[in-house]
């Protein structure tokens, strides 16, 4: 992925009108490429790093905006911090312009925090972290927003604020409690 280097994402595919990858209508991209291959993953075309479009975060901002009722987007995969650099200005454009911005991963919170870099700074800019890898044993059909028992919906600005991952509350996001 040659692109990625001169700032370019690979996308699997670009959706602008979901109402499965967080709450409202949402705009999604999904990255192409992952490193975790979990058993059972519900995107299996976007785990190969080879392939998919490459676009500036200019042009997805751009295709975001065209939908006057899309007021959240998140950042699915394929794994989006294996393109962290790359996602970085679309996300700082995305918050600029008022947007809820929720993002996937199978890595977990606490480490990638930790590890720091390109990864954390990403992780800094959403609203809202899936974490933790799919687990095949632990699917559920009936949880909002994750496909496993083992993920988790954090909010990140409230994690930041108190230093240790903290979950999402919000009914719109996690359903009644």
């Amino acid at each position: 992925m040659s692109d990625c280097s001169q700032n370019k994402i690979h996308v699997a595919g670009l959706i602008g009108d979901s109402i499965v990858d967080g709450p409202g209508l949402r705009a999604v991209v999904f990255v192409q490429g992952c490193d975790k291959r979990c058993p059972g993953c519900h995107n299996p075309e976007a785990q190969s790093f080879e392939g998919g479009t490459a676009y500036t975060p200019e042009e997805i901002f751009e295709k975001i905006r065209k939908s006057p009722l899309c007021r959240g987007v998140t950042f699915s995969g394929g794994e989006p911090l294996c393109q962290a650099e790359a996602l970085i200005p679309l996300a700082k454009m995305l918050r600029e312009a008022g947007y809820e911005l929720a993002m996937y991963t199978g890595d977990i919170y606490e480490q990638v925090m930790a590890a720091g870099g390109a990864k954390a700074e990403l992780v800094r800019l959403v609203d809202v972290l899936i974490d933790g890898p799919f687990l095949q044993e632990q699917k559920s059909l009936l949880l909002r927003f994750k496909g496993s028992k083992n993920q988790r919906i954090i909010d990140v600005p409230a994690s930041l604020e108190q230093g240790d991952a903290v979950l999402v509350t919000a009914e719109r996001w996690v359903g009644e409690q």
